[in-house]
């Protein structure tokens, strides 16, 4: 197949799983992009990463890429991948989930992977909606949108990811948005390489579920809405009044890795146990 898209092909099961799942204007599609040009760019092969995810829209994406893949229960994937990772530490293992998937049902593997600072990449896809099961309010639906469970507008405050990552222990947090393509390949590729607990927030479109409702209704729209609302981190330093969703990266610190200080307690009861 000729490369037309920038995206290695090497690295998708093109040739029984598509065409895709995803909706015309989803943003999906271009995450897994940003995901595949990460791998590549650092080397990796097709057998040293593991994708696991969850279910939702954002959950079918383990279905495309031809690496490890592991397709788990509703706001479990953390769960899975953090025994895949104690029993495989050596590889790379991507955690990618939607927003509902990743903070309400998942919250509490959410918080405690971070907390544990567990050596997995976390991608946390954000369209602001259930968009799978019929558009309903999610943990990170802006107060006032209007969505099928909300349907004169939410007046719940959402959820800022990036902010309860970094509160509950991560290693590096950063957020992009599927129009920011080159930006959202970079911070990808800095949360693999980061060792410990990686969080970026892919702010994504879904013109079908949310969009039509908050007059976007094309995935062109939601992407120019990404583009107006957002501001990179180093331009919002120079305007402390600006309102724009910051992007960038929002915290990059070191702390013990889960996996590693597990294998020093084994060694170390070994040695114990050897000494007696």
């Amino acid at each position: 197949m000729e490369k037309t898209t920038g995206v290695p092909y090497e690295y998708l099961r093109s040739h029984k799983k598509f065409p895709h799942v995803w909706c015309p204007g989803c943003g999906i599609g271009i995450v897994l992009g940003s995901i595949i040009r990460a791998v590549d760019g650092l080397g990796l092969s097709k057998d040293e990463v593991a994708m696991v995810s969850g279910i939702g829209c954002s959950g079918r994406m383990s279905v495309y890429p031809d690496f490890n893949t592991l397709h788990t229960t509703h706001g479990r994937a953390l769960a899975f991948a953090t025994g895949l990772k104690l029993a495989k530490p050596h590889m790379t293992v991507l955690v990618v989930m939607g927003d509902g998937d990743a903070l309400a049902i998942g919250g509490n593997h959410f918080i405690h992977a971070a907390r544990r600072n567990i050596g997995l990449t976390a991608i946390v896809i954000n369209n602001s909606t259930y968009a799978l099961t019929g558009g309903q309010a999610s943990p990170t639906t802006p107060v006032g949108a209007r969505t099928t469970t909300s349907w004169f507008g939410s007046f719940e405050p959402a959820f800022d990811i990036c902010r309860l990552a970094e509160a509950a222990g991560a290693s590096f947090v950063a957020r992009g948005t599927a129009y920011h393509v080159l930006e959202l390949d970079k911070l990808i590729t800095r949360a693999i390489q980061k060792k410990g607990f990686s969080v970026v927030e892919a702010i994504s479109q879904c013109p079908v579920s949310y969009g039509r409702f908050n007059q976007m209704p094309t995935g062109v729209e939601m992407l120019k809405w990404q583009k107006d609302h957002t501001v990179s981190i180093a331009a919002a330093g120079k305007d402390a009044a600006t309102d724009k969703i910051s992007r960038g990266v929002l915290l990059d610190r070191d702390r013990p890795e889960y996996t590693e200080e597990y294998f020093k307690l084994v060694e170390r009861l070994k040695a114990d146990g050897k000494s007696k």
